[in-house]
């Protein structure tokens, strides 16, 4: 692998960059490991790992073992991690990490994301990331065609430590664990009592946030049980578009010369079609259109969700003997959140509705002053913005018993139960038909949305409210009334889960000299899993703006599953073989859908002296496809796209074919104008015909544990991921270039275009894609060295040099590579970034009870791709993002029993780097937004 200067001088950097010790935190009780959990190591414990045989549990192995000797590759985040930024919420700190990708859905996604936050390892997909909390499966919670584990709705306050395992793990935990496992532990065995708040804003005085919460735990019957209950309140304030100065007006196209457009074809006026001429209505009459006339919906758009979440947790045990230890856990979360958009536009319906594909002005209307049909292009700003309102209530139950058998046998029995639901109110929208009803324009046959359409204003005075409406000027109220509706959406998630698991860490002593005691571990796990959306009944009709027209989403599927994995220590305590094992794990499952399948994985640990280990794992992988992509409902987005006809001159040596096409179609390129320029269309949904993919993940590394450094351990690790039969679609734009530049005209059926040749639909379903790989090299280093009698100096740095990320969007097609890239048309307005280096670094001076740190986030420079191929200098304005840096401090200090911080995250108010989205002018997704951000935090213990 060839590593250009740039990226040696940072790896230099990243490693010697360093500056003060661990800010004062909420001095946290004591706290010990859950009951029952499978992970259930405590931060305590991973931090001394390098030094210590303790034996613990670390995710990715259901046997004990000392941290030092697991072959997986696993990062640690304690609550002190997490306390020590300005984090609020679980997504708010993982964004950090380099590992952590950007393609999910997050509280940047102000349009579709339902006010989920969804996490993903290495840019493989929430879907292919397993969620646990305390080892044990979390019911998701679904949105309009996706559902996840919402992270946002687990209490940040509530959490001991998280441990996310980089590598599969569908071998140990079953499907969804394609790209690793995020295992969030929760605080147990707490005693004594906490309160902590923390509040901030920007220095534009908004994303105003707080974060009340309080922990409280006791022991009973003279410490044989535990009672630990905890709850939170917290509130992130939105970032308005307006607001930045960088994010509007948005630009949507984006030419190698000349003045790029501004904003939405669809104006706050009627635009119509007539013939060729394109035209908008002025105080009461019509002229041409002009780009000028166009609509900056920046000023109406939120950067960030406002989010609210209450929750509550509690947990207990208590042990009857070493054979019963009853445990239980509950957790409750309400969760409110809001995002604003533009006012509703309407241009016509998108298939399946049928009602007309273009919004028609009839030429019999009195109004009409064309003589002939004309066709509306509007934005109806008196009918206000769009208002996205959810509130999401989660609950989930787990209770369990274990002990030990016999010996050195032990058990864990487990039940669980989660629920969640959601109401998603829109506010603001409009319903088509009734619009079509105030322009009196009735459909010859209701049942084709391409048929003639008349003047008929009985089709409006029969109706009781309907008014009729000269579009040439404003929507009078009562109007806007009839026409206008609050659209209610409702979903449901449920979880039912069933394990047991039997282990013995010490069956029997390998017969050699340096044998080790052989660990093996068994079990069974059944679960179900459904899910369901229901829209609103306008939109099942197909009578919303826009004619989008949707059915309920419904469906489940349920699992039967047996594991069992073993661990060898071959060799211990002997010449160049401190530590020599391996641990191998099977898993065996039925799925009701999709029938068997067997997985596995191998590790081997081997440390020939005890400042080095060697390590490396191999595993392959199963994902059935989950609800929505079976069963999700077809829906209608405007993604960010462009229409070929508008830009044949980007296409290079293919931009001949491009033309070809246009003109075979009876549109001119070199006048052509879309109307939605930056945004297409597209019509999304599952595909019941979808089958599971598999996957192949192996890592190799080493970890260096020096004796001339105490508390130093740095290590490097080589992973690979490959994907077969990949769950996914692709991009509008690589679909609309596909079939233009002729590269593969079957794509063209997947596009329609309305009678003003603009494009109307394009139908991208989920499917079985071709293949995807990726891999690259992570380098960690954590190190405490002692400075004097009160001083400590802590250093961290977690570094991901991605090598490669390729993949086929035909099964046996051209592999396309995404490293490096900064793809801005995925999933509508929302980009997501695959840099090859991202690199976060922190410091931390203690001096007594006074602490400063310091944070640096870094995010390389990435080429732009457009979806379909990647941007190139002299046929684009804009082709790529530089690199850029975040530097975040704190100040901490303790007096008595309180913690008192103080920190500034984006400390030199960086801006976000500028992407041609059509959406934010940024990569919403993986750069900060927000801007400089002051938090002020206090917590007491007793």
């Amino acid at each position: 692998m060839m590593i250009g200067r740039s990226t040696r001088l940072f790896l230099v950097y990243s490693a010697c960059l360093g500056a003060f010790s661990v800010a004062a935190m909420p001095l946290h009780a004591q706290t010990s490991p859950a009951p029952g959990a499978a992970v259930s190591a405590t931060s305590a414990a991973v931090a001394a790992g390098a030094g210590t045989s303790e034996q613990i549990l670390v995710t990715g192995s259901s046997l004990r073992t000392t941290n030092s000797t697991s072959p997986n590759p696993v990062t640690i985040v304690t609550a002190k991690d997490i306390q020590k930024t300005t984090a609020v919420t679980i997504s708010d700190y993982l964004s950090r990490l380099p590992s952590i990708g950007s393609s999910s859905v997050g509280n940047t996604t102000t349009n579709g994301g339902d006010g989920l936050s969804c996490a993903d390892i290495r840019n493989l997909g929430s879907a292919r990331t397993l969620i646990l909390i305390d080892g044990k499966r979390e019911v998701q919670t679904g949105g309009f065609g996706f559902s996840c584990v919402d992270i946002n709705s687990i209490p940040v306050s509530m959490v001991d430590s998280i441990e996310i395992l980089k590598d599969g793990g569908s071998a140990l935990y079953g499907a969804d664990a394609v790209a690793g496992v995020i295992n969030i532990k929760l605080k147990h065995n707490y005693a004594g009592t906490n309160f902590y708040v923390k509040g901030g804003l920007t220095d534009a005085g908004d994303a105003r946030s707080a974060l009340i919460s309080g922990v409280h735990g006791f022991d009973f019957d003279h410490g044989r049980g535990n009672v630990t209950l905890g709850g939170q309140y917290m509130t992130q304030g939105p970032v308005y578009q307006a607001d930045r100065s960088w994010a509007g007006p948005v630009q949507v196209s984006n030419p190698a010369s000349g003045t790029p457009l501004y904003g939405s074809g669809v104006p706050e006026a009627s635009r119509f079609f007539v013939g060729d001429q394109d035209l908008i209505a002025r105080n009461g009459s019509v002229s041409n259109f002009t780009d000028a006339d166009r609509y900056d919906y920046s000023k109406d758009q939120q950067l960030t969700n406002y989010v609210q979440t209450g929750s509550f947790n509690g947990n207990a045990h208590y042990t009857i003997n070493d054979h019963f230890n009853l445990y239980t856990r509950a957790l409750y979360t309400h969760k409110s959140t809001a995002e604003q958009l533009a006012p509703s536009p309407a241009t016509g319906s998108s298939y399946p509705s049928t009602l007309p594909t273009s919004f028609v002005f009839p030429a019999g209307n009195p109004y009409n002053p064309f003589g002939q049909d004309a066709d509306i292009y509007r934005r109806f700003v008196e009918f206000g913005n769009r208002g996205y309102s959810q509130g999401t209530d989660t609950y989930q139950i787990n209770g369990g018993l274990n002990g030990t058998i016999v010996g050195n046998w032990s058990y864990d029995v487990s039940g669980a139960y989660g629920k969640s639901t959601s109401t998603i109110n829109t506010s603001g929208s409009t319903n088509y038909r009734k619009l079509e009803q105030e322009l009196g324009a009735r459909q010859v046959d209701p049942s084709d949305p391409n048929s003639a359409v008349v003047y008929d204003p009985s089709y409006c005075t029969n109706s009781p409210g309907c008014v009729l409406v000269n579009p040439l000027g404003k929507w009078p109220t009562n109007a806007v009334d009839y026409a206008r509706f609050t659209q209610h959406d409702r979903s449901a998630y449920q979880l039912r889960d069933f394990n047991l698991r039997i282990k013995n860490d010490d069956l029997a002593r390998l017969p050699w000299r340096g044998g080790g005691d052989v660990g093996i571990s068994f079990g069974a796990e059944h679960r179900g899993e459904s899910g369901s959306y229901q829209v609103d009944p306008i939109v099942g009709s197909g009578d919303s703006g826009g004619g989008v027209a949707s059915d309920p989403t419904t469906g489940a599927f349920n699992a039967t599953e047996a594991f069992i994995e073993g661990n060898f220590p071959l060799l211990h305590d002997m010449p160049f073989a401190r530590d020599l094992s391996v641990d191998l794990q099977g898993r065996f499952s039925h799925y009701n859908t999709f029938g068997n399948t067997k997985n596995w994985k191998a590790s081997i640990n081997w440390a020939p002296v005890r400042d080095i280990r060697f390590r490396g794992t191999m595993s392959t992988g199963f994902r059935q496809p989950n609800v929505n992509e079976l069963f999700g409902a077809q829906n209608v987005s405007y993604n960010s796209a462009n229409d070929p006809c508008i830009q044949s001159g980007t296409y290079g040596a293919k931009s001949a074919a491009v033309i070809g096409k246009c003109v075979s179609q009876g549109i001119n390129p070199a006048t052509f104008q879309a109307a939605n320029s930056g945004q297409v269309p597209t019509t999304a949904g599952g595909n019941p015909s979808l089958q599971p993919e598999t996957s192949r993940t192996y890592t190799f590394g080493t970890v260096l544990t020096p004796r001339w450094a105490p508390h130093l351990t740095a290590s490097i690790d080589y992973w690979h991921t490959s994907i077969e039969n990949l769950i996914s679609s692709v991009s509008s734009q690589y679909i609309l270039d596909q079939c233009y530049t002729g590269s593969n005209p079957t794509y063209c059926s997947a596009i329609s275009r309305n009678g003003l040749d603009q494009i109307s639909s394009v139908k991208s379903l989920e499917a079985n894609l071709g293949g995807l790989r990726t891999n690259g090299i992570d380098f960690n280093l954590d190190y405490m060295v002692r400075l004097g009698r009160h001083d400590t100096l802590t250093l961290s740095n977690q570094y991901q040099q991605l090598i490669g990320y390729v993949m086929q969007n035909v099964a046996g097609g051209a592999w396309n590579n995404y490293a490096g890239r900064l793809v801005y048309t995925n999933g509508g307005n929302y980009p997501y970034a695959i840099p090859r280096v991202r690199d976060y670094v922190s410091g931390t001076w203690t001096h007594g009870h006074f602490s400063a740190t310091y944070m640096m986030r870094y995010i390389g420079g990435m080429v732009l791709n457009n979806g379909s191929s990647d941007l190139v200098k002299g046929q684009n304005g804009r082709y790529q993002v530089a690199g850029i840096y975040y530097h975040d401090v704190a100040l901490g200090y303790t007096i008595g029993r309180w913690n008192l911080q103080a920190n500034v995250n984006n400390l030199f108010d960086k801006n976000a780097p500028f992407v041609p989205d059509a959406g934010f002018n940024t990569g919403a997704g993986i750069y900060d937004v927000v801007g400089r951000t002051i938090f002020m935090s206090a917590g007491v213990t007793f």
